[in-house]
């Protein structure tokens, strides 16, 4: 099945590289279109998934990923036009010139091929690869997770409509709707037809796919993500930073984790911060240090344990560490960070340039909140996935990441001599 899968794309995708801007640009308003008038298709395979999970115990967070609401789908559309006005960067001229041989070379942008993508809870994943794929002349085939395979199936079946509407292959995109796990393993060899693949998971599928693909992998998409409260830092501008990064939508991957508070500020600090928290619904996971300044304070206090420190909470928790000074709280983010997002807070340019050089993560934030590590708060439009690696792509991967490039030499009849 999946063999059969990887040639059709790979067949789409040679169709789709002779397209125009213009060309793909109509398909995108054709999905977004479709993705509204057949809402209901969507929504009711969505109902679907949700109650299947619900019954399975799943998390609020996690059924909070699951969940698609019109707003959310109507949201998703609106993603899908915002691509159509970025810049194509299929052709774009990197670079080149004329050598003294007299060939004139240049180095041009063009599609990866096909692309495959392995993600869990995120039905909004589907369109928003869908979408940069298209717009990038690429094809796609998407393995969601099986908590969301009737919506991803339902949400490909709009798609595929509109791609063959407007005379071009369904097989550009496709899901592998079977939730069988064995098929991710087989995905991982189908380095015949896959050029690039793409998972957006956990550590574990991370790593299954770091060791057992044949095919270049980009991993990111686990955030754990810190904030560092410098000492001279003002009390009330960093609790409205943190009340966003935590509580804004807490199942995210740019969501903080963990607040790393300079012990000189601490005993102003922490007791605000278990006002606001308290407020907000959210658990403290604090050091004996830290505990020690929170517990008279009205948020719930718990001990951090073991791991907490190295994994995402995914909801309205959050771990609160003192440390000893700024080049402590960049230990520690180096020890327990996934090189996602971090950000301090500082009225100290000084402190605010070290922490920038020094922390290596694909996204460092000075007084500003760690949620903005998203394609389309970067104008890069909706992002295939948040790269925590250095090659090819880091950070969020708008359009440009999924392109190449290849050289093209002009010559007047010449040879080399």
């Amino acid at each position: 099945m999946l063999e059969e899968m990887g040639k059709a794309a790979k067949t789409a995708s040679y169709r789709l590289v002779q397209l125009s801007t213009h060309e793909k640009n109509e398909v995108l308003m054709r999905i977004a279109d479709y993705l509204e008038s057949r809402a209901q298709s969507v929504l009711s395979a969505n109902a679907d998934d949700i109650a299947e999970a619900r019954n399975n115990g799943l998390s609020e967070a996690l059924l909070d990923r699951l969940m698609l609401t019109p707003a959310r789908l109507a949201a998703i559309a609106d993603d899908v036009r915002q691509v159509c006005g970025l810049a194509d960067p299929v052709g774009q001229l990197i670079d080149g010139g004329t050598l003294d041989s007299g060939l004139r070379l240049e180095r041009r942008r063009v599609p990866l091929g096909v692309v495959g993508v392995i993600y869990e809870a995120r039905p909004n994943v589907t369109v928003d690869v869908a979408s940069l794929c298209l717009k990038t002349g690429n094809a796609v085939i998407l393995r969601g997770g099986k908590e969301t395979w009737r919506t991803n199936a339902a949400t490909v079946g709009v798609i595929q409509r509109a791609l063959e509407e407007c005379g071009l292959p369904a097989a550009a995109v496709q899901a592998i709707e079977n939730p069988d796990r064995a098929l991710v393993h087989e995905m991982l060899r189908m380095d015949s037809y896959i050029d690039m693949l793409i998972p957006r998971g956990g550590a574990g599928l991370h790593k299954l796919c770091r060791e057992q693909s044949t095919i270049p992998v980009i991993t990111g998409g686990i955030g754990v993500c810190h904030i560092f409260v410098d000492s001279d830092m003002a009390i009330a501008p960093a609790l409205e930073i943190i009340v966003n990064a935590k509580t804004q939508r807490p199942s995210t991957c740019n969501t903080v984790e963990t607040l790393l508070v300079h012990q000189a500020v601490a005993g102003a600090f922490l007791p605000a911060l278990s006002q606001r928290m308290s407020q907000c619904g959210v658990c403290l996971h604090a050091n004996d240090g830290a505990a020690a300044l929170l517990e008279a304070g009205p948020a719930r206090v718990v001990p951090v344990q073991n791991g907490e420190l190295d994994d995402e909470f995914l909801s309205l928790d959050l771990n609160v560490v003192l440390v000893e000074d700024i080049d402590a709280a960049i230990d520690h983010i180096r020890r327990h960070g996934t090189r996602h997002s971090e950000a301090i807070l500082t009225r100290s340019m000084r402190s605010a340039q070290h922490f920038v050089n020094a922390v290596d993560s694909a996204a460092v934030y000075v007084n500003a909140s760690t949620r903005f590590t998203d394609g389309g708060q970067f104008g890069l439009g909706a992002e295939v996935a948040v790269s925590t690696q250095k090659l090819h792509a880091r950070g969020p991967m708008g359009l440009e990441a999924l392109t190449t490039y290849k050289w093209i030499g002009y010559g007047d009849d010449i040879i080399r001599r």
